[in-house]
C-alpha cells in the first residue's frame, strides 16, 4: 500500500484497423475504468516505429485509434487521450531508463525473442528497448494501475523492476530532496520515488482468438477479413463473419470445464460474455445444451447491437479530423505538463543541471 494517487495509464498503438480483440480486450476496460480513476490514454505512435519504420498512413492511423476511444464512450475532458510523441518526456525519461535496466533483462522479454525470430543481429535496437519505453509511457505520469493483455504481462512486470532499482539506487537523493513517498514494501515503510505499477488483467474476453482458428490470436495481420470482426465493419459484415466462425459439431456444454479442449466454442463463448458483460458461466446457464446454429444468431445480434454503433460513431468522428487532432492537442498539453513535474523531479534527483 503506498501514497500514490491512484492514476490509470495505457496505450494502444496505430498499426492498421481496430478489431473486436483490441475493443474488448483494451478499450472496453479504458471506458470501464475511467468511472474509478484518472486515466489517462496514450496512442503510442513512437511505439509503432519498432514494427514499421516508415509508415504511408500513420497520422491517419493514429486518428482511428483516438476516435476508437471517443466513439466507445472515453471522456477527453475529464481524462487525457493524446499521442506520445506530443510530449518529448517520454523520450527524455525512456533514455535514463535505458541506464537503469541491465541488457539481460531486455533479452528475457519473450516478445522481442518472437518478433526478432532467429535473426535477432539485425533487429533494431528501438525493438529490444521497447519495454523501457513503455516504462517512461507510464511511470512518467507515475501511473499506479495499468489494464493490459496476457501478452503485455512480461513487460509490466519489468516496469516494476526498474522503478524498484531507481528507488533503490538513489533512495538517499529521494529522501534528502524531499521527494519521496511512502511505499510498503512487505513489513518495512521506505522512501521512493516511482510507484510499483500494478496490472489490470482479466475480465471473460481478455484474450479473443481468430474466428477461423481458436487457436491463434486475433490479429489484423491475418490474410482472412473472416478471422476478425473490424470495428469499422458495418452491421451485415458483423453477422456474417459470426456466422462463418469456424465451430465444432457439437452442442455447446453446460459447464465452463467443458470449453477446454473446444478452443473455437470457448472463444465464440468468451465473445458472447465480453459484449454481454456476463461470466462464461451465465452465457452456458443460457446457450448450454444448444448447438451453434442456435448461439450464432444470438452471438450475431449481440455483436451488431454493441458495436455497430460504435463503428458509425467511429466514421463521424474520423471524418471531423479538426476535433480529432483538437483532442490530441488538448490532451498533448495537459499531459505534457504533467509529465515535465515528474521529469524536473527525476532531473533533481539524479543530478542534472536544469533552471
Amino acid at each position: 500500500m503506498s501514497s500514490f494517487k491512484p492514476l490509470v495509464f495505457s496505450g494502444v498503438q496505430p498499426t492498421g484497423n481496430l478489431h473486436l480483440g483490441n475493443y474488448l480486450g483494451a478499450i472496453k476496460k479504458f471506458v470501464a475504468l475511467q468511472d474509478q480513476s484518472d486515466c489517462i490514454y496514450c496512442v503510442v505512435d513512437l511505439h509503432s516505429l519498432t514494427a514499421q519504420l516508415v509508415h504511408d498512413d500513420l497520422e491517419d492511423q493514429t486518428r482511428q485509434i483516438t476516435a476508437a476511444f471517443l466513439a466507445s464512450g472515453i471522456d477527453p475532458m475529464k481524462h487525457i487521450v493524446f499521442n506520445q510523441s506530443r510530449v518529448m518526456q517520454h523520450a527524455e525519461l525512456a533514455w535514463i531508463f535505458n541506464c537503469v535496466a541491465r541488457i539481460g533483462w531486455m533479452n528475457r522479454m519473450t516478445q522481442f525473442k518472437d518478433k526478432a525470430g532467429k535473426d535477432r543481429e539485425n533487429a533494431s535496437l528501438g525493438l529490444l528497448a521497447y519495454p523501457s519505453l513503455m516504462a517512461a509511457d507510464i511511470l512518467v505520469y507515475r501511473a499506479t494501475h495499468v489494464p493490459v493483455g496476457e501478452d503485455q504481462k512480461q513487460h509490466l512486470e519489468l516496469t516494476r523492476d526498474i522503478a524498484q532499482k531507481f528507488n533503490n539506487d538513489f533512495s538517499g537523493r529521494i529522501a534528502a530532496r524531499g521527494l519521496g513517498v511512502e511505499m510498503q514494501v512487505g513489513e518495512e515503510t521506505v522512501q521512493g520515488y516511482f510507484p510499483i505499477t500494478e496490472p489490470v488483467i482479466g475480465g471473460p474476453a481478455a484474450r479473443i482468438m481468430s474466428l477461423r482458428d481458436g487457436s491463434k490470436k486475433m490479429s489484423k495481420s491475418d490474410p482472412s477479413d473472416l478471422s476478425r470482426i473490424n470495428l469499422t465493419d458495418d452491421a451485415d459484415t458483423i453477422s456474417k463473419k459470426i456466422k462463418k466462425a469456424k465451430t465444432d459439431p457439437d452442442a455447446l456444454p453446460s459447464e465452463v470445464k467443458g470449453l477446454e479442449s473446444r478452443p473455437e466454442a470457448d472463444n465464440l463463448v468468451g465473445i458472447y460474455a465480453g459484449l454481454a458483460d456476463m461470466t462464461a458461466e451465465q452465457v452456458l446457464a443460457e446457450f448450454g445444451g444448444r448447438q451453434f446454429s442456435v448461439f450464432k444468431p444470438a452471438l450475431a445480434d449481440l455483436a451488431v447491437e454493441k458495436l455497430a454503433p460504435v463503428a458509425g460513431e467511429m466514421r463521424r468522428i474520423m471524418a471531423d479530423t479538426t476535433y480529432v487532432d483538437g483532442v490530441l492537442r488538448d490532451g498533448g498539453e495537459r499531459a505534457g505538463a504533467l509529465a515535465e513535474a515528474t521529469m524536473r523531479d527525476v532531473r533533481s534527483i539524479i543530478g542534472l543541471l536544469q533552471d
